[in-house]
């Protein structure tokens, strides 16, 4: 099974791509990959309790891990418990540790 690391650091309001990236991940997953999806710097944004934040819930169901980097968050004023459903607050250094594995990588 290939395990993947897709990062994405930018806000899905301002960018019309992170859709595609949130899609690569969904395809990974449904074919069988183990796939995480780090969101960082602005990307974290996403990730905010709002009405139309169920797209990390459905990946979550699809197995897609989906992280939000706990400093990210904390200097976009987002505090851990108003995270959606579906995402869970972690530190950078699993981005390290997933390296580490051999996950295959793609910074967005």
């Amino acid at each position: 099974m290939d395990r993947y690391l897709l990062i994405e650091s930018l806000d899905p309001f301002e960018s019309n791509d992170v859709a595609r990236i949130y899609e690569l991940a969904r395809g990974l997953a449904r074919a069988g990959s183990r796939v995480t999806l780090f969101l960082v710097q602005n990307g974290v944004l996403a990730a905010r309790q709002r009405p139309g934040a169920a797209a990390f819930a459905a990946l979550h169901d699809e197995g897609v891990e989906i992280l939000a980097d706990e400093f990210s968050l904390r200097e976009r004023g987002i505090p851990a418990e108003r995270v959606t459903k579906g995402v869970r607050p972690a530190p950078l250094d699993v981005v390290i540790e997933q390296l580490a594995e051999g996950r295959k990588a793609l910074w967005h």
